[in-house]
């Protein structure tokens, strides 16, 4: 296969057939581009507005979304494709260059902040982290309705695996993504708060797409389990949504009927950092604990002599993340426990 190097309005999303691309936006400070890998498949059902895309490295230090879908670009055959699929493994190449959770080389702006109103349009939101805002919304959102955003927890946090997503307010809406969700056979499903800004998920929801987030992995490895659930999910989805000609069976917890529902979506579910220190974990993420239960000590080794601070779940549940990195800093998010929905 040969990949062509395009500016995005060179690129065909619409034609049947398979193409692979580097992307190509301007690069802000060398004479050259920023390339994103990005292919497309068409099939002869393909509809407009119709299709599915599937995001790696939204943030630049999360491996497995990369890693499973680029062997899903070896996997599925074209004469397979019935609508529209286009994965892009490497969303944000300047992230991923660094190995970074923001664009740490060019403009330092985290992708998943970037969907902001006037992001690549206005100048002062004109760095490549935000132009690649503006390449998702004028060339993707139009071809798709099912959006996958790939996660791991970098080296901002340990999960327990899952599958993640916001409530919407359409039944049928809400339904879809939950089940899409189901599919991809984690232990957890994460429903969580949205109130941050600029996340790419959230943008999708708000227009009415099918949207499902992960978090597969940590530490800047690649978790086994973690690429097995990312293939999976973004297949079954592609076959479920008639995108994939095929047939999908379910996986590990969906397949047991064991997948928890936890939602993490009020205060009371994040434990933070009083003061700068060094995190160790008491129990493993996964685990059910009661409020006021320690789940990890902060120690200060500046004052040697302190007792650690404990700290304690806020609400009844299941530890859903930790710190991972052993050094915090005061005001950041060391545990999270959410409630058990189902």
């Amino acid at each position: 296969m040969t990949r062509v190097v395009a500016r995005p309005d060179r690129l065909d999303l619409d034609s049947p057939g398979r193409r692979d691309y580097w992307v190509a936006l301007e690069h802000d400070s060398i004479w050259g581009d920023h390339l994103i890998p990005l292919t497309v498949w068409v099939g002869p059902e393909a509809a407009e507005g119709r299709g599915l895309v599937a995001f790696g490295s939204n943030h630049g230090n999360e491996y497995e979304g990369p890693v499973a879908l680029k062997h899903l670009l070896r996997t599925i055959r074209t004469e397979d494709v019935r609508g529209r699929i286009i994965l892009v493994p490497v969303l944000n190449p300047s992230a991923f260059r660094s190995g970074t959770r923001e664009s740490r080389i060019d403009d330092g702006v985290n992708l998943n902040r970037a969907f902001v109103d006037g992001a690549g349009v206005t100048p002062a939101l004109a760095g490549i982290t935000h132009r690649v805002a503006a390449f998702v919304r004028q060339w993707i959102w139009p071809r798709v309705h099912t959006v996958i955003d790939l996660h791991a927890g970098g080296d901002v946090a340990r999960f327990a695996l899952c599958a993640n997503y916001h409530r919407v307010d359409d039944p049928a809406l809400a339904a879809e993504i939950e089940e899409t969700a189901r599919w991809f056979g984690t232990p957890c499903l994460m429903v969580y708060q949205n109130l941050t800004p600029g996340l790419l998920p959230s943008e999708a929801e708000r227009l009415g797409k099918i949207t499902v987030g992960t978090e597969l992995g940590w530490g800047r490895a690649v978790n086994l389990e973690g690429v097995r659930h990312a293939k999976h999910g973004v297949l079954a989805a592609a076959i479920r949504q008639g995108q994939l000609r095929g047939e999908v069976e379910p996986i590990a917890h969906h397949r047991a009927g064991t997948q928890r529902v936890l939602e993490m979506i009020d205060r009371d579910c994040f434990t933070v950092a009083p003061f700068d220190g060094h995190y160790e974990p008491l129990v493993e993420c996964g685990t059910a604990v009661r409020r006021g239960q320690a789940v990890g000590l902060l120690h200060d080794f500046d004052h040697i002599d302190m007792e650690p601070w404990p700290a304690v779940a806020g609400v009844d549940g299941v530890v859903l993340a930790q710190a991972w990195a052993a050094p915090i800093r005061r005001g950041q998010h060391i545990v999270v426990v959410a409630r058990v929905a189902s």
